[in-house]
């Protein structure tokens, strides 16, 4: 249960509802959790300048972290949304359901980037030894690594929004993965 209300579009200021027309024009409507951001002024103006910045990481990478930094911190809504976003970049459901556990044993570089992005994420921030290694011997460089730690802090900010508001899940709801792979 939702512990504040997602705001509608006469529920907020008129820079938030020109965002929320630009997210319908561009999405097809305006997801929860970024209609949740809009109780600030501020927040969702700056989350989607950050979430939209360039990066040396390919959409399909970014799905990567985005689902092993959600598992971590056990954010439903996050893993529904990139469950069928990281779908529509072409990965399959045994795919994703590896990616959320930290690992792409059907891809060595991938695999080195999932498991750097929940190795940060649960060691908050600092990553053991071998897993960076084995992410820059997997080809990634410094500046792959740099993205991955913002991309690990995009997708975070998210994640402690949602797992504080609780609000409702507007994607098709991803199972538990330990349901999901039992």
């Amino acid at each position: 249960m939702s512990t504040i209300n997602v705001p509608t579009k006469n529920e907020v200021s008129t820079k938030n509802q020109a965002i929320f027309d630009q997210l319908e024009k561009a999405v097809g409507f305006v997801p929860n959790l970024f209609a949740t951001y809009a109780h600030s002024e501020h927040a969702l103006e700056n989350y989607l300048t950050l979430s939209n910045a360039k990066t040396s990481l390919k959409a399909k990478e970014k799905e990567v972290v985005n689902l092993a930094v959600s598992e971590v911190n056990g954010c439903n809504y996050c893993l529904s949304a990139h469950t069928a976003i990281a779908g529509m970049n072409g990965f399959t459901a045994d795919q994703i359901l590896e990616l959320r556990a930290g690992g792409a044993s059907f891809d060595n570089r991938l695999d080195a980037l999932a498991r750097l992005a929940k190795n940060l994420t649960e060691n908050r921030g600092a990553s053991d030894t071998e897993v960076l290694e084995n992410f820059f011997n997997a080809g990634w460089t410094k500046e792959n690594l740099i993205d991955t730690i913002v991309l690990v802090g995009d997708k975070t900010i998210s994640n402690y929004i949602n797992n504080t508001t609780e609000i409702e899940i507007d994607f098709p709801i991803a199972q538990p993965l330990e349901t999901a792979v039992a």
